[in-house]
């Protein structure tokens, strides 16, 4: 993993940081086409696609952060006591 992946999963996820690392990715992947299309160009088309898949990320990892924080509820289960379990056990046998 890389420095940047590693802070990103310790902390909150911005926009600014899903984005470059969604732009660091995108330009290895794509590495091989860089070379045949222009250096400004590629860069700028880099950059807006990292912007759109960035923003949808932070807004996933944002939604996942608040559904682990909620709360669960505990039911109460009747009949939950060890001694009547075993109890229970004991006349079955």
């Amino acid at each position: 993993m890389t420095e940047t992946s590693q802070k990103a999963s310790a902390k909150k996820l911005s926009k600014k940081e899903a984005r470059k690392i969604v732009s660091e990715k995108i330009a290895t992947a794509l590495a091989e086409y860089r070379s045949s299309v222009k250096e400004k160009k590629f860069t700028t088309n880099l950059k807006k696609a990292s912007k759109l898949f960035a923003a949808d990320i932070a807004k996933a990892m944002s939604r996942q952060r608040q559904k682990l924080q909620k709360p669960t509820k505990i039911k109460a289960v009747k009949n939950s006591l060890p001694e009547q379990q075993t109890n229970a056990t004991e006349a079955a046998v």
